[in-house]
């Protein structure tokens, strides 16, 4: 047999040195994760709070507590879709947002209810939701150049 022959040969039979199975799954086709369920849970949990504590704030100090209410959200929405790695990183939290402002905007029986202005108002929910959209359609993450695994980064 002729090296050729032999090169042909080696190139048509199966490696073995190649990992058993194909590529793992991602997406909704991957397996359950009790720690990433967590994470979201904790995520829609936090969400709540920093949606109850931002209408509060943006009512009692307005216009700074809006900014500050704004980029408190913002930066929980942020935090959550870099820790999860995914677009539900950044929904979780805005789950819980959306929700604890909803439940604030419902007020009580005598007519009460949290937010102070209506201009306030408007502006705490149309930013918080464009920022929560935001941070969940970002096309990538920006990564660390040191962790790249490229020589002479």
């Amino acid at each position: 047999m002729s090296s050729r022959q032999r090169q042909r040969a080696a190139s048509q039979s199966p490696r073995t040195n190649a990992p058993p199975g194909g590529p793992g799954q991602s997406g909704l086709a991957a397996p359950l994760n009790p720690a990433r369920i967590a994470l979201y849970v904790g995520l829609a949990v936090l969400g709540a709070v920093v949606g109850l504590a931002g209408a509060l704030v943006q009512a009692g100090l307005f216009p700074g507590g809006l900014l500050l209410a704004l980029a408190a959200s913002a930066g929980l929405f942020y935090g959550g879709r870099v820790l999860a790695r995914t677009q539900l990183g950044a929904l979780a939290p805005a789950v819980g947002w959306f929700i604890a402002v909803v439940v604030l905007l419902s007020g009580r029986p005598e007519g009460d209810y949290v937010f102070g202005e209506e201009i306030g108002l408007t502006l705490f929910m149309l930013g918080g939701m464009g920022v929560a959209v935001m941070c969940a359609t970002m096309s990538r993450l920006p990564y660390s150049a040191t962790n790249t695994g490229r020589p002479g980064t």
